[in-house]
């Protein structure tokens, strides 16, 4: 049998066990302990931010024998079921595979009966954006009179295509990107409580290219431990990613500023020979390009995405000191520009190679 991935099985059970959304969850864990639950709720927000935990954490709130100041005990039976996915009124529908109107009509006919299990229905329709416009038109009837026993969660990444007469119909949920501390946070709790041995420089990283995501950085974290077996180290993350060290990415930037022709092109054949992507490696090189910006711009006390450590923060703000920030937005629009035309490129080493090479020409002259 399969493993359970770590964002499955770390799941939030409990409205105080979301991270980030402490708005959100307030308010829900009010409504329940009022009795003030809404038939209808529209969660917006990116992707693996808790869209789909919480709306589960707020079915068997609903449903539960015993709650305690609106939170699920998980310790009744229907919250047990809830949690393993065997509870009959959790009704979960990938609107992306069921966007027609005829599932939309197969689901009013059921919502008409009563609950078979617990004492609410609850509907929850994921990314709801995909439903077709006939879809939507069958849909809102049922919400504008819906059953007393039945509550929908509507969840999305683009309420930008819900249309209005839905979103009317809705009380609607914001969901935000969780910051990198956040997720690092809760990446060093789950690598105490697993039993993890970690480098705090790897969670670091992990939390980083998350880019405000819980579920993507638990994802990396489960595929860097696959890698890593017991352990994790900072190699492991960057080999898992296909990653460059910061040290080699200034000492890279360095010999562009020196103008140092062959020197860059032989860190580029270091990093092709360590199997790292062209595309993934102009990235990175992007992202150093952009905390040096920030860096020129705000000072000691701006906040870096992390591409690069500490070790290597001195040189970044010596080589933000040497140039003029017009001219590290024109380098950073240009790797960026060099980033497009990698994705549709079948040369894409030679294509960095002589981009590389002009900057070099740019700055080293």
């Amino acid at each position: 049998m399969a493993q359970l991935a770590l964002y499955r099985s770390l799941r939030p059970q409990r409205f105080d066990e979301v991270v980030g959304q402490e708005q959100t969850v307030r308010a829900l864990r009010n409504a329940v302990q009022q009795g003030r639950v809404s038939h209808a709720y529209l969660f917006c927000g990116p992707r693996g931010t808790g869209k789909t935990s919480v709306a589960k954490i707020l079915a068997k709130a609903v449903n539960c024998v015993e709650p305690v100041d609106g939170e699920p005990c998980n310790r009744c039976a229907s919250c047990v079921d809830i949690a393993s996915g065997s509870f009959m009124d959790v009704i979960e529908i990938d609107a992306a595979s069921n966007r027609g109107i005829d599932e939309i009509r197969d689901l009013r006919e059921k919502v008409r009966m009563m609950p078979a299990q617990g004492k609410t229905k609850v509907y929850i329709i994921d990314e709801v954006h995909m439903l077709t416009t006939e879809a939507f038109n069958a849909l809102l009837k049922t919400l504008e009179e819906p059953p007393e026993s039945v509550v929908f969660v509507l969840a999305t990444t683009e309420p930008q295509r819900i249309p209005a007469t839905i979103l009317s119909r809705c009380q609607r949920y914001n969901f935000r990107r969780l910051s990198q501390t956040e997720i690092l946070e809760r990446l060093k709790t789950v690598a105490q409580t697993q039993g993890i041995e970690s480098e705090e420089k790897a969670l670091e990283v992990i939390a980083r290219r998350a880019t405000g995501s819980m579920r993507d950085g638990l994802s990396i974290l489960d595929q860097c431990l696959a890698y890593g077996l017991s352990s994790i180290t900072y190699q492991d993350v960057l080999n898992v990613l296909g990653l460059v060290d910061d040290r080699f990415l200034s000492e890279f930037f360095g010999s562009i500023m020196e103008g140092d022709a062959g020197l860059v092109l032989t860190y580029i054949d270091q990093a092709v020979a360590a199997g790292k992507e062209a595309l993934q490696f102009v990235r990175e090189v992007a992202d150093y390009l952009r905390d040096m910006l920030v860096l020129k711009a705000v000072g000691p006390g701006a906040e870096l995405s992390r591409v690069v450590g500490d070790e290597t923060l001195l040189e970044l703000g010596r080589q933000a000191e040497s140039l003029d920030t017009g001219l590290i937005l024109e380098v950073l629009k240009r790797v960026m520009q060099l980033a497009g035309e990698l994705r549709f490129s079948e040369s894409p080493r030679f294509i960095m190679e002589v981009t590389f090479l002009e900057l070099a020409g740019l700055l080293g002259s």
